[in-house]
């Protein structure tokens, strides 16, 4: 037994990923209204032998934090989108997912720890673009699970592959649940 699977059995968690391990594949994760939701999937995708980075403002990536995150996947996000020159951070990404062999890369859609009805689209796009699946991670804190047993495919109708996301996601239940909606 490894390390993680280990941590996540004591703390009393169920592991449940079912889905196929994608050389390339973007991980939707929600509901997120906690840090622990950082930790907990970080955990479970390592119980099962799998590496995934992940999106994270850039105002966390200081001394010494920064070298710790990026060891462990982590891609900075620059917010200002006047600051920021070149490409959007999804063409970015697109050409990130294009020019790697492996890469899986966690987003929380949410963008915030914060009750919002406005999910982020971008990891659609950034799927659809990169001819790559989106696999659905929900952490369940009432039932302490965390899952992975469903796969989507982004159709290029952003409404439509939102609204079909946001479905799956509403019988889960956040740390704050009053934090979460898929409204």
């Amino acid at each position: 037994m490894n390390l993680s699977k280990l941590i996540l059995r004591i703390a009393g968690w169920k592991v449940k990923i079912t889905v196929p391990d994608y050389p390339k594949c973007i991980i939707c994760v929600a509901p997120h209204t906690s840090n622990w939701d950082f930790i907990l999937g970080k955990l479970a995708y390592a119980s099962v032998g799998r590496k995934a980075g992940f999106l994270m403002k850039s105002s966390w990536f200081v001394f010494p934090l920064g070298i710790i995150f990026k060891a462990i996947g982590g891609v900075p996000v620059f917010r200002d989108k006047k600051a920021r020159k070149g490409p959007s951070l999804v063409e970015q990404l697109v050409e990130k997912m294009n020019s790697s062999q492996r890469l899986s890369l966690a987003i929380t859609p949410e963008g915030t720890r914060k009750r919002t009805t406005k999910w982020h689209t971008g990891f659609l796009r950034i799927a659809y673009e990169a001819h790559i699946p989106v696999v659905l991670g929900a952490l369940d804190f009432k039932n302490k699970e965390i899952t992975i047993t469903r796969e989507f495919t982004p159709t290029g109708n952003i409404e439509e592959d939102m609204a079909a996301v946001k479905n799956y996601y509403k019988n889960f239940s956040g740390k704050h649940p009053e934090n979460f909606t898929a409204e």
